[in-house]
This record gives C-alpha cells, structure tokens and sequence, in this order.
C-alpha cells in the first residue's frame, strides 16, 4: 500500500480509502469483518456520512480498539449553524469516538447552498467552534458542481475536497491540480462511476496516475472488493494494454449513466431507479442477458411503474433524463 499526506491535515492517509456508501445493506458482524481486512490491507482512511442511514453506526462498532489505527471522515447535509451543531453531536455517538478526523459539508449543490453554509449562522461557524475545541480536526467540502469547488478554493476555509473522479469523468483534473497546488487534500469520489466500471483494479489505477489526487475512495461490501481495491495502490503502474482496455470501456459508457449514489431515491412508486439501471448494464453492456432478466423480473416494481412525475431528476447531482432512461429499461427487459 501506498501513503501520503492528505494536504495540509498531516494526516498519512493510505491512497486507496474506503467509501462507506455499500454497507449500509451489510451486517454488522461482516461490517467488522470487512474494517478489519482494510486495516490488514493497509487502508487507513475510512469516509462515511450522516446520509449513509446506518453507515456510521456500523463503522463505529467496528472501529472499536482500533481507534489508533484509522482516520475517520464523515459529512452532513447541515447547512445553517444549529443543524451543524446536532449533526456532529450525533456523528461522535454513532461512531463511538471523541474527535473526528475530517468533518465535511456533503454534496453542496448550488452557490446559494454555499454561501449558506458559509455565511452569518451558517454551518462553517459550528465547525470552526468543534475545531477550536478539537472535536473536529479538519473540515472538508464535497460536491458534484465544478463551480462549487472553484469557489471553495478561492478561499483558505478547507483542508479537503471531494469530487467525482475516474476514467469516464475527468473534469476533476484541473481542479485537483489547483487543489494540489494550495496544499489541499483530494478524495476522489465515484472512482470506479458508481460500480459501472467493472474493473475495479485497472479503473483506479488509472486514476492513481494522477500527481494531483491524494486518495480515492471506492464504495466496498465485501472482503473481496476490499483484496481487489487495496492491490491497486502497489505501485505497479497499468500496462498499456490495460491502459487502452479501461479507456475504451469508458469511451462505451459515455457520460450519461447512472453513478449509483441513489441521490435520486426513494421514488413515488416505489421504483428502485439505480437498481433498474444496473440491471440494464448487466444486460446491455456484460454480456449477463439471461441472468438479468431473470433478476429483473424477480423485481415487485420495475422500471415500467414511473409515472414520469420528475422528482427524481430535480435530486439527480448529475441532472441526469432518469425518465427516458427508465423508459429504455423498459424497453431492453420487454
């Protein structure tokens, strides 16, 4: 495993981190089993969020007696100073510990949600106070909206940012770069597109290549994602011949494609749109045709139940035409 400096926190953080996205459909004894593997494996940084559901709790259970081991990151949708207050009170509990090592202001979407957290009785202000108290060692800012993190580093106010990152979505590079320059730490989100890249070691290789990205931080539900994913910060860089393998599965994928952040949830009608759309990759794009479509029509509520009443499209941070997409689902699995 491969180490560096996440910025200006000081913090020596394992290149590969873990996303705490996928456990929240895990147990708690494998959630255990999963953290333990990491540590083994040499990962360090683990990032979670207020979000996540049960996210938090389980890594808290698990992170119990290896506290020295691990540097902890989690988010929160707080925007003003009061909610802030409470959301880091209830993160300390979850995860069971007494500081935290990145608290950070998840997936700001607009300007006027940044200058709300920014601004008189704003989020930042809570923060500051827990930093001042050490509760909170570094404060970070994720999103998917470029604007948002250019202005973000205009200022001197973050340790950290997180934004999309892989072979399919690229615009992180200059940003990074800027990042990298100021001494601020990168975290690479969706580093395998939100598990549409298949190849989870060559995909995040690629983007290790990268001298501005400090960590990535793959979503893992698994012992073997964990084998996988560590193997990729070994070292050894991609030959070319897997090099061309991973941009050509990009160049097929597009960018109009879902990034599973399940953002988009929960819908009306009970559709589970990310699912839908997996299943769909399974068929269209892997070569699984048989065994997608009986998964799919095992589903109680498929893809055909959208009454195209849009709400989904206004929570997509990706502004991605869900509707249309979940009309071809319909159409592959007819």
């Amino acid at each position: 495993m491969q180490y560096n400096l996440l910025g200006k926190t000081g913090m020596n953080v394992s290149r590969i981190g873990f996303g705490g996205i996928p456990i929240q459909h895990v147990g708690e004894d494998e959630v255990k089993k999963i953290v333990s593997k990491c540590i083994e494996a040499g990962i360090n940084f683990f990032d979670t969020a207020r979000g996540y559901t049960v996210s938090e709790e389980l890594l808290g259970k698990a992170f119990q007696g290896k506290r020295d081991k691990v540097y902890i990151a989690t988010k929160t949708m707080a925007r003003d100073r009061d909610g802030m207050m409470s959301e880091v009170e209830i993160s300390l509990k979850n995860l069971q510990i007494d500081y935290i090592d990145l608290y950070q202001f998840h997936n700001v979407g607009s300007l006027d949600e940044y200058d709300k957290i920014m601004g008189k009785g704003g989020a930042y202000e809570a923060l500051e106070k827990f930093q001042e108290e050490g509760v909170v060692r570094h404060i970070g800012i994720t999103s998917h909206k470029l604007p948002i993190m250019e202005k973000a580093l205009e200022t001197e106010c973050f340790a950290t940012i997180q934004f999309p990152f892989s072979v399919v979505e690229r615009q992180a590079e200059e940003i990074f770069k800027i990042a990298h320059e100021k001494n601020i730490g990168t975290i690479a989100m969706k580093p395998m597109a939100g598990g549409a890249l298949r190849d989870g070691r060559k995909a995040l290789k690629f983007i290790l290549e990268s001298p501005y990205l400090s960590i990535a931080i793959p979503g893992m539900d698994s012992l073997d994602q964990v084998s996988e994913n560590a193997e990729a910060a070994d070292g050894i860089a991609l030959t070319e011949d897997e090099r061309s393998e991973i941009v050509k599965v990009a160049k097929e994928l597009g960018n109009t494609f879902c990034r599973r952040c399940g953002y988009c949830m929960p819908c009306p009608q009970g559709v589970d749109i990310p699912i839908m759309f997996l299943m769909e990759g399974y068929y269209s794009r892997y070569d699984l045709k048989d065994w997608a479509v009986t998964r799919y029509n095992n589903f109680k509520v498929k893809a055909d139940a959208c009454k195209k009443c849009g709400i989904c499209e206004t929570r997509c941070p990706y502004e991605l035409p869900i509707r249309d997409m979940l009309e071809k689902v319909t159409e592959v699995f007819k």
